[in-house]
């Protein structure tokens, strides 16, 4: 098979290197030879025009197809515990403080949560995350989810993710030693819009879960979402602050306003926001997990 980045043998000249292409080919030829990159990177790839969209795309799976090829693994979420968070996100019909219509119930059963993989692992998911509408996890719920969580490994080979709020260096160990291979904790947004969006706990909160998780032995899943009214910075910095934390998957959701929300209104994303995102994120977490998810 002839190499594309090859001389030509007809006309005698030599091809530009795939990463000659355009700027956005030269951002990611510079991520893969170990270079981070730059506000002005992403402000490039963010504000590429609409007919400059496929050099963008082109060169984002430039750094998929190296360390990922067109391979696509489904992840499978069960929501063992809903509508019942005091937390104030305000795009999440989740929380007690918003009048959404979402099914509100406590902690489920180990069975359930056991039934739940068992259903996953047949829909041949590589992956099943137990995710609780919460704060942080009480003793209860921690006992709940361990004991799954054993039960689980202990009958199929599927990795487990867990996305329980916020956690103290105890619950991270714990989490850990029961067996849970990822743990899941949003960024949600950058650094300096945070509090625009969240009132009860702050930034940095989230962050030092993700370094607990990590430091217990799990591997840490944490994105966020775009479309809560952040500006172009804003999503450059929020890239940038998870290749900073070293996460191992990056969930990129886009939001979907709920009613009953203080993002209820919120004006949807155009397609072309979506990917000019996901090109960027994928350029800055070139050998990572991004994953598509609706916020």
């Amino acid at each position: 098979m002839q190499n594309p980045n090859a001389a030509s043998e007809t006309s005698g000249a030599a091809r530009p290197s795939w990463s000659q292409r355009s700027p956005y080919h030269a951002i990611a030829a510079a991520s893969l030879a170990g270079r981070t990159p730059t506000v002005a990177d992403g402000l490039t790839c963010l504000t590429a025009p609409d007919d400059e969209l496929l050099l963008l795309l082109d060169a984002a799976f430039r750094l998929r197809e190296r360390y990922f090829g067109r391979d696509v693994t489904l992840h499978v979420l069960r929501n063992a515990k809903s509508g019942i968070c005091p937390e104030d996100c305000g795009f999440c019909s989740q929380s007690t403080r918003f009048k959404s219509a979402v099914p509100r119930y406590p902690m489920q059963s180990v069975d359930e949560i056991v039934r739940g993989a068992r259903e996953a692992y047949e829909l041949r998911a590589t992956r099943y995350c137990i995710v609780t509408a919460t704060r942080r996890p009480t003793r209860s719920d921690l006992e709940t989810v361990c004991e799954a969580v054993r039960r689980i490994k202990s009958e199929m080979p599927i990795q487990i993710c867990a996305s329980l709020g916020l956690l103290d260096e105890r619950d991270a160990a714990t989490l850990a030693k029961a067996g849970v291979d990822r743990f899941n904790h949003n960024l949600e947004t950058s650094r300096r819009y945070f509090p625009e969006i969240v009132g009860t706990h702050a930034w940095e909160d989230r962050a030092e879960t993700i370094r607990r998780a990590k430091a217990a032995g799990m591997e840490a899943c944490c994105g966020g979402i775009i479309g809560l009214g952040e500006t172009t910075e804003d999503r450059v910095s929020l890239a940038l602050e998870l290749h900073e934390l070293g996460v191992e998957s990056v969930p990129l959701n886009f939001l979907d306003p709920r009613p009953g929300t203080p993002l209820e209104s919120a004006s949807r994303l155009t397609p072309h926001e979506c990917l000019r995102a996901l090109a960027f994120f994928r350029i800055v977490h070139k050998d990572k997990d991004v994953r598509v998810a609706g916020g």
